[in-house]
């Protein structure tokens, strides 16, 4: 007599074994295969990692230290004046054409225009009072409006200053 019942357990046990021995084969291919196969990173986490763990300061100590710390101070300098307004340029015309121009062309908010009467009133009062205006803004009485820094921020006090100066110029 003959037991289908065993006959089915035992073939449908031995297609189990089978297919555990190939899954375990094919996970223990996928470790060696991911191991020998290097992962694409990103250029752009690349780069966040980076800047993550870059270091924030820095120790100066002794002679070394002080030639270290100019050397760092004068690399952070020469990053900011890239970084600043208008290429960090000093150079009034360049920064009064890309900026200056659109008010102080046409009159725009009660701006004096680059001539004598334009700016005749306000030079009386003297150049640091025109800085401080340029820099801190200003509305004046007659409704004149001076955003601060001419409405850029980035712009430096040298700036301001060259730009001020090469306007005074012009206006005489």
């Amino acid at each position: 007599m003959r037991n289908h019942d065993l006959e089915f357990l035992k073939r449908f046990s031995m297609v189990i074994g089978i297919l555990a021995v190939v899954t375990v084969g094919l996970i223990v291919g996928a470790f060696f295969l991911s191991k020998v196969i290097p992962a694409e990173v990103s250029p752009v986490a690349a780069k966040q990692t980076q800047a993550r763990i870059a270091p924030v300061g820095a120790v100066y100590a002794g002679a070394t230290g002080a030639a270290a710390q100019a050397a760092a101070k004068a690399a952070a300098e020469a990053a900011a004046a890239a970084q600043g307004a208008y290429g960090g340029t000093l150079d009034g015309k360049t920064i009064f054409d890309q900026l200056c121009t659109a008010c102080h062309t046409a009159g725009i908010g009660n701006a004096p225009m680059l001539n004598a009467a334009g700016f005749g009133a306000r030079l009386a009062k003297g150049k640091e009072t025109l800085y401080k205006h340029a820099i801190e803004g200003f509305t004046g009485p007659d409704g004149g409006v001076m955003p601060p820094k001419g409405g850029n921020p980035g712009l430096s006090e040298a700036q301001i200053h060259a730009t001020v100066d090469w306007m005074l110029e012009q206006s005489k």
